[in-house]
């Protein structure tokens, strides 16, 4: 039988004899007629039981509870009162026949109400929390995410391949799900954290144009922002640059916004990493308002005042954020919460003062020279009743610091634009980053990204990535760069990274050999369709955005799941549990 959906109905269907399915969402007894909201996917359709048309159904119709799931048929009418917030609000259906198909017991909680659930009552009951039109929504905007994101695709030349999901243990950073070998005793699969090598062995093969709506794992600890489980938008080019993806992708995104919002997004702002930590602190930064990181280090730099001195003789920065008009709205443990936020962040301090009735007041005032004062309030431009925050540290420190400051601050002041979608690019990235716990330089991005000039290897401090990155309000959407194609320089790069040539062979040996062959030019990029979503639903909880998500300890509360597994399987896989009693 073919489903309508409620949605479909209307006064084109009067006189029609239809068949309905779906759940009661509410139900109306007034004697001799009962109303029924009857609830499926798309929407409500309001079902009238009366003695005349109903007959020997009419009893059974008087038994219906919310949730019962049913099936009705009847004519379609027009309603004496329109209701106006549904799309078959001008019409309802006279029942003549009536199904049971399922009852429903009393329900763990009540589905229409969109009051925050416990999360393991949530979550336990899953299944049900779908049927919450919120939940909902936001599923289907995802379906139709993904469904924009095809068609666009498909359109450009682009083919959708599967990689496979059991593949070599690589290091990305995150630790591997692995999956033991039953034939293959003491060997392991991992589950990918990315298809990043398959995609560009795809290209090696000359499949020029590939994507993927792929399932992504990361054992690794989870945030508002992240599941163990994730799936990306995965995308490689062949005979592309950094500038083809970046149309490509960008026109993605404004077909994708376009088709599920409605909003016509403009070109995307591309600024270089070394400018968006300098003026916000971090590299996903949040622009849709202000607040900017200024360079006070030149300034104080003749100062007695022994922090901000300190600082700079140990080749130190400091750097301050101004909120502006609201230098009396803060009160003192404010202020000291605020202090030991930033000392989480690794800083000494956090200084302040203000500027009101044309004179510096309070916090660190008392400690800066008056010319130091004038100077900092000139280079800043202060108003009355402006507050600066001020921190003196290492840069990282600084950076870090401040970008969580100026987050804070907006969003307590609410100074944040909740409607707007500011889409930027990132570009040049460091390609090396120095550790100081390995005591080594490790790759920035991953070692398949394609250094902005060769020479500059022997110099990792110097050396940029061709990597980007599309930020949208503060958050990481997408990372992308362009690949190394070229076996020599990739030797070279893991050579760089300290990685011997016997551990190169061993893990990446087959990904090597394969650029010997005629390996072309390649790019891509990896939106991730989980945050995406969350953006475009404007959630800043991942697991919203999920049908089936895990909680903090990577757990499913619904399936119990992870769970132990039987000794005979244990034996089977050659595996042995150690440490079991441990605590």
């Amino acid at each position: 039988m073919k489903k309508i959906n409620n949605n479909e109905l209307n006064k084109n269907n009067l006189g029609e004899t239809l068949t309905v399915h779906g759940w009661v969402n509410r139900i109306r007894n007034i004697g001799e007629i009962i109303f029924v909201d009857l609830r499926d996917r798309s929407g409500l359709v309001q079902i009238v039981f009366d003695k005349e048309h109903a007959k020997d159904k009419f009893k059974l119709a008087s038994s219906l509870k919310n949730e019962y799931c049913i099936e009705v048929s009847g004519e379609v009418r027009l309603r004496s009162e329109k209701n106006e917030n549904l799309t078959s609000g001008e019409i309802e259906i006279i029942a003549s026949d009536l199904v049971i198909l399922n009852e429903c017991e009393v329900m763990p909680f009540n589905i229409y109400e969109d009051n925050e659930l416990s999360e393991g009552v949530g979550l336990k009951y899953r299944y049900l929390m779908l049927r919450r039109e919120k939940l909902k929504n936001i599923i289907m905007t995802k379906h139709q995410i993904m469904r924009s994101t095809r068609e666009y695709l498909d359109n450009h030349g682009f083919i959708e391949i599967e990689t496979p999901i059991l593949c070599k243990s690589t290091p990305e950073g995150a630790r591997d799900y692995v999956v033991p070998s039953r034939i293959q005793k003491g060997s392991f699969y991992a589950l990918p954290q990315s298809p990043q090598i398959f995609k560009q062995l795809l290209m090696v093969g000359g499949i020029e144009k590939y994507y993927q709506i792929a399932r992504c794992f990361r054992d690794e600890d989870l945030r508002a922002d992240r599941q163990p489980e994730f799936t990306q938008i995965d995308i490689e080019m062949s005979f592309a640059d950094e500038y083809a993806v970046w149309d490509m992708v960008e026109g993605m995104m404004k077909k994708i916004v376009k088709d599920v919002k409605g909003i016509d997004l403009p070109d995307f702002p591309r600024l270089k990493y070394v400018d968006v930590m300098n003026d916000y602190g971090t590299d996903k930064p949040d622009t849709r308002f202000e607040m900017k990181l200024k360079d006070l280090t030149e300034i104080v730099a003749q100062t007695e005042f022994s922090l901000y001195k300190d600082a700079i003789d140990n080749n130190g920065f400091v750097k301050c954020i101004v909120l502006e008009n609201k230098a009396n709205e803060l009160s003192r443990k404010d202020l000291d919460n605020l202090t030991q936020d930033v000392k989480n962040y690794g800083a000494k301090s956090l200084t302040y003062f203000k500027y009101e009735y044309d004179e510096f007041a309070g916090g660190v005032s008392k400690n800066l020279e008056i010319d130091i004062l004038n100077k900092i309030k000139d280079y800043l431009n202060l108003n009355n009743n402006d507050l600066v925050f001020i921190v003196a540290d290492k840069y990282k420190t600084v950076s870090a610091s401040l970008s969580y400051l100026r987050l804070k601050l907006a969003k307590k002041f609410n100074l944040i634009d909740q409607d707007k979608l500011n889409f930027l690019w990132v570009t040049d990235f460091p390609m090396f980053e120095y550790s100081e716990t390995e005591g080594r330089y490790m790759a920035a991005h991953h070692p398949f990204t394609m250094p902005n000039d060769v020479k500059l290897l022997s110099e990792p401090e110097k050396c940029y990535a061709r990597a980007y990155d599309i930020v949208v309000n503060g958050y990481e959407l997408a990372s992308g760069s362009v690949r190394i194609h070229d076996a020599k320089i990739q030797s070279e790069v893991f050579k760089r990274l300290g990685i011997s040539e016997e551990e190169a062979k061993n893990k990446f040996g087959f990904f090597i050999e394969a650029f010997k062959y005629g390996a072309p030019p390649h790019a891509g990029i990896a939106p991730g369709l989980d945050r995406l979503t969350m953006i475009l639903c404007g959630t800043d909880d991942v697991k919203d955005v999920i049908a089936f998500p895990k909680i903090q300890n990577a757990s499913d509360l619904m399936t119990e799941s992870p769970s132990k597994i039987s000794d005979k399987q244990l034996t089977e896989l050659g595996l042995k549990i150690v440490g079991e009693n441990d605590e």
